[in-house]
């Protein structure tokens, strides 16, 4: 399930969707996650759902590569579903215990499921289409007019890009350990709570060393390559709009319109 995490990776491939700005694909994905929380009937969730299934087929991204990265989610996305179906007043359709299961609390946990894999699969577009130096040119630019403010919008880009990529990193040193405690006769499947919980001792103590290191390594790579800060630094490649960024505008202005008029209308 850890080779499954797809958040973060990037997917090299030449398609319409990589040679976008990455400022016209965090956008995207901005207004996109917006939109979902605008919709409140099928045919909203329909209009997403082609949205998301162009954006993916124009990305050349496989499909089975999108929906495998929903499985590291799986556990978050029963756990909202059971949340909503037992703790949501209305109309009882079933009693369990001194649990009620009511056709409001199944409505709402259908709408919330669907909203979280279409959160995650819209982010996915994002990021394994952008590389991390691309995708922290592109929140820096973005985030510039913060700048009157005081903010150090060079550092916040950073970090949320070194984020992004260290999560298929960890992830990796992760499947090492647990590989490795297992070959050493740890059993992290079976036994009692309590049990499996005090196996994953030996698991996170090698992980945080593991990232502490990695965060070192990194360190001493910038520190190598005399970087100081945002400020004076120039780019090898500029970012600048194409006519392609102006036609995915576009599209993305028709789409949240389109949204926003089924939500107002129906």
């Amino acid at each position: 399930m850890l080779r499954d995490i797809t958040l973060g990776q990037y997917y090299p491939t030449d398609s319409y969707i990589h040679r976008l700005d990455p400022r016209t694909k965090i956008t995207g994905t901005f207004i996109y996650m917006i939109s979902v929380f605008l919709i409140r009937d099928i045919w909203g969730y329909i209009a997403a759902f082609l949205f998301l299934a162009f954006m993916i087929r124009v990305s050349h991204v496989p499909v089975k590569f999108m929906v495998r990265g929903l499985k590291g989610i799986f556990i978050i996305l029963i756990f909202t579903a059971l949340f909503n179906v037992f703790f949501t007043p209305g109309e009882v359709l079933y009693s369990l215990w001194k649990l009620d299961i009511t056709r409001e609390g199944i409505k709402v946990a259908v709408r919330m499921v669907i909203r979280l894999v279409f959160l995650i699969m819209g982010s996915s577009v994002m990021t394994l289409t952008t590389t991390p130096n691309n995708l922290t040119d592109g929140l820096e630019r973005l985030f510039r007019p913060l700048k009157r403010f005081k903010l150090p919008v060079h550092e916040i880009a950073m970090m949320m890009s070194i984020a992004l990529g260290f999560i298929p990193i960890l992830v990796d040193e992760l499947d090492k350990i647990m590989k490795a405690q297992s070959a050493r006769g740890a059993d992290l499947e079976n036994g009692k709570l309590s049990t499996r919980i005090r196996t994953l001792i030996p698991i996170l103590v090698p992980l945080f060393v593991s990232a502490f290191r990695h965060a070192g390594d990194l360190a001493t790579a910038m520190e190598a390559r005399c970087y100081h800060g945002g400020e004076g630094r120039t780019r090898m490649k500029p970012l600048r709009y194409g006519k392609q960024d102006y036609s995915a505008y576009t599209v993305i202005i028709l789409y949240l319109v389109t949204v926003i008029a089924i939500a107002v209308m129906l």
